[in-house]
């Protein structure tokens, strides 16, 4: 089963890739649900893009290095060592701005698909209104600050297990929706997302975890290139998880499951924050399906 349909995002969508140019899977996914987009790469990189992605919805935006000797790594080792993701995640958000929006979509480019969950089941969806649904939702508030679409891991189907549309107040990772006028930025060499999740919630702004959409990530060190190369398969998890205690430890700590170092965020100091409904939806009634149709595909042999 698939969910189709035609509805386009109002924002635009951005992949910080590197070394993945014929690996980039977030951009395959996007380009089967016919939504353009941004592939953010280092200068060196741009002809092996061009050459291995689908242009009629990709567009190439070469980074400004620049953005990695301002970045703020939270470490001492500055451009000594890889800044992640990061620099061209902040990239991203100026670039939007620039361009006029009030939002974005920044993500992974290790994402094979993203899917719509109903009636405890995960449905693959090639409908490009899983973009317009969730930002129509958000816009409806006032002090959302980021939102996106859980991991489908979290997705539970057992018939006694009945999973929330979203929850408040939590982690927002890999697949970020952004409101662009608030005074962050990404930062942290590692563990970017959970420091700005925590740095909006500290602030007062709410995050959106989406149960209702989710996304098929590959786990960490699965995939070459990206931060697989640049982090985890030389030095593995441990620098990762403490980078998260130092730059929030009031709310962190450092612990070892499945045979690797991990961080623990309590997020219950944020749990009571509610989300405010802007005066004009207040009245709003009904469903939106957004035109999407559960199609039964059927293999070719």
């Amino acid at each position: 089963m698939s969910i189709l349909t035609n509805k386009h995002p109002n924002f635009p969508i951005y992949i910080p890739s590197k070394g993945r140019a014929d690996v980039c899977l977030t951009s395959d996914a996007l380009c089967e649900m016919k939504v353009k987009h941004y592939i953010i790469i280092e200068p060196q990189e741009v002809k092996k893009y061009l050459a291995h992605r689908n242009l009629e919805y990709a567009s190439i935006l070469e980074l400004d290095l620049s953005y990695k000797d301002k970045y703020e790594h939270c470490d001492d080792l500055g451009t000594s060592k890889s800044s992640g993701a990061g620099p061209a995640r902040n990239f991203a958000w100026d670039h939007s701005i620039d361009n006029g929006h009030a939002w974005h979509w920044v993500m992974d480019d290790n994402i094979r698909y993203f899917i719509r969950t109903n009636n405890r089941r995960r449905i693959r969806c090639r409908s490009a209104s899983f973009w317009k649904a969730q930002e129509d939702f958000i816009l409806r508030y006032e002090n959302i600050g980021m939102s996106g679409p859980v991991y489908d891991m979290f997705c539970f189907t057992r018939a006694e297990t009945q999973m929330p549309p979203f929850m408040t107040n939590t982690r927002i990772y890999s697949c970020n929706f952004i409101r662009n006028d608030l005074p962050f930025r990404w930062r942290g060499r590692y563990n970017e997302d959970t420091i700005l999740s925590l740095d909006m919630m500290k602030a007062g702004w709410c995050t959106v975890q989406f149960y209702a959409f989710a996304q098929k990530k590959l786990q960490t060190q699965l995939l070459k290139g990206g931060n697989s190369d640049e982090f985890y398969f030389k030095e593995g998890t441990l620098e990762k998880s403490r980078m998260q205690v130092q730059v929030h430890p009031d709310v962190s700590r450092l612990v070892k499951k499945f045979g690797r170092w991990h961080h623990s965020v309590n997020y219950m100091p944020f749990h009571k924050m509610k989300l405010k409904r802007k005066k004009e939806y207040n009245s709003l009634v009904g469903n939106n399906d957004y035109g999407q149709k559960l199609v039964k595909r059927v293999k070719s042999h």
